[in-house]
C-alpha cells in the first residue's frame, strides 16, 4: 500500500511539473497580468518560475548524470556517452539522455510495483521483479544506444570507399582538399556527407582540414578512416594524393568484400544446424527401438 502511494505521488509531480510548462493550464496571476499595461521598462520583464521544468532538469541532472554513468561503467561501458551522442548526430545532451533513461528506470519500476501488487508474488519473487524493472530499462535504453552506434559504424565503412573514389578523383582533377570535402558535403546525401559537413563546419572554426579530419576519425572510430586519415595529411606533400586515396579506396574495398564472404560462410555454416538437428532425432528414434528390444531379449534369456 505504501508503494503504491509513493508511486502515485510520484506520477502526480512529474504530471503537474509536464503541465506546468503547458500555457493553456497555468492560470496567470493578477501582476502577470497587468504587467504589460504597466508604465516604463518593467513591462518586458517576464517573471521567472520557481518551480519549472528546467530547475527540475538543473537540480536533479547532474545526479542523475553521475548515476547513470557509474551503473554504465559497472555494466561495462568504457565509451564515453558524449562521443556515442556526437557520433549519432544526436540532439541530446549526456544530461538530457541520463535523464530520459532514468525516466525510464522509474517507469519501469512503477510498472514492476504495480505488476507485484497485482499479483501479489512471494516475498523475495516481488523484491526481484521490482529491481528487474528499472534495471531492464537502464539496460534498453543503454544497448539501443549501443545499437545504433554499431550500425553506423558499418554503415559508414560501407558507404568509405564510393566517397574516397569521388574525393580521389576531385584531388586528381585539381580540387584542393578543402574544395573536395566540401563539394562532397554539399552534393552527398549519405552518413558520411553528413559526417563531412561538420567536418567543414569545424574547419571553418579554426580547424586545419586535417585536425577536423582526425576529430571526425576519433568520434567514428572506425579502423579504415584511420587509416585514410594520414593518407589525406600528405595533401602538402605528395603530389599524387589522388592515386593514394584510390588505393585506400581499394583497400577499404578489399576488407568489406572480405566481411561480406565471412558472413556469407557464417550463415551458410548456420544452415547446417536445423538439418543436422532434423537428421539426427529421427535416427536415434530408429536405433533406439533395436536397441531397446534387444535389451529386452537379453533380460528375457
Amino acid at each position: 500500500m505504501r508503494l503504491a502511494v509513493a508511486c502515485g505521488l510520484a506520477l502526480w509531480a512529474g504530471v503537474a511539473l509536464l503541465l506546468f510548462q503547458v500555457r493553456w493550464f497555468v492560470r496567470p496571476r493578477l501582476a502577470d497580468r497587468l504587467r504589460p499595461y504597466a508604465p516604463g521598462p518593467a513591462a518586458t520583464v517576464r517573471p521567472r518560475h520557481v518551480l519549472s521544468a528546467a530547475s527540475f532538469r538543473d537540480v536533479v541532472g547532474p545526479l542523475c548524470r553521475g548515476v547513470g554513468e557509474r551503473i554504465a561503467r559497472a555494466l561495462g561501458v568504457t565509451e564515453e556517452l558524449s562521443v556515442r551522442l556526437e557520433r549519432l548526430h544526436s540532439s541530446l545532451d549526456v544530461t538530457g539522455f541520463r535523464l530520459r533513461q532514468v525516466g525510464w528506470s522509474l517507469a519501469g519500476f512503477g510498472s514492476a510495483a504495480v505488476l507485484t501488487g497485482a499479483l501479489r508474488p512471494p516475498p523475495v519473487i516481488g523484491l526481484i521483479l521490482i529491481l528487474t524493472g528499472p534495471f531492464l530499462a537502464f539496460l534498453i535504453c543503454e544497448q539501443r544506444l549501443a545499437s545504433a552506434s554499431d550500425a553506423y559504424k558499418r554503415r559508414l565503412f560501407l558507404e568509405l570507399p564510393v566517397v574516397a573514389e569521388q574525393l580521389a578523383m576531385l584531388l586528381s582533377a585539381g580540387y584542393s582538399l578543402g574544395a573536395a570535402l566540401n563539394r562532397l558535403a554539399a552534393r552527398g546525401n549519405g552518413l558520411v556527407a553528413r559526417d563531412l559537413a561538420r567536418v567543414c563546419g569545424r574547419s571553418r572554426q579554426g580547424l586545419t582540414e586535417i585536425e577536423a579530419l582526425r576529430e571526425w576519425a576519433t568520434v567514428a572510430d572506425v579502423e579504415a578512416l584511420h587509416r585514410l586519415v594520414p593518407v589525406l595529411a600528405l595533401n602538402r606533400e605528395a603530389s599524387d594524393l589522388g592515386r593514394l586515396v584510390s588505393e585506400e579506396a581499394r583497400g577499404v574495398r578489399r576488407d568489406a568484400h572480405r566481411m561480406l564472404v565471412e558472413t556469407i560462410e557464417r550463415k551458410a555454416q548456420q544452415v547446417w544446424i536445423p538439418v543436422t538437428v532434423a537428421a539426427l532425432v529421427p535416427g536415434v528414434l530408429f536405433l533406439v527401438a533395436p536397441f531397446v528390444e534387444a535389451m529386452r531379449l537379453f533380460s528375457q534369456s
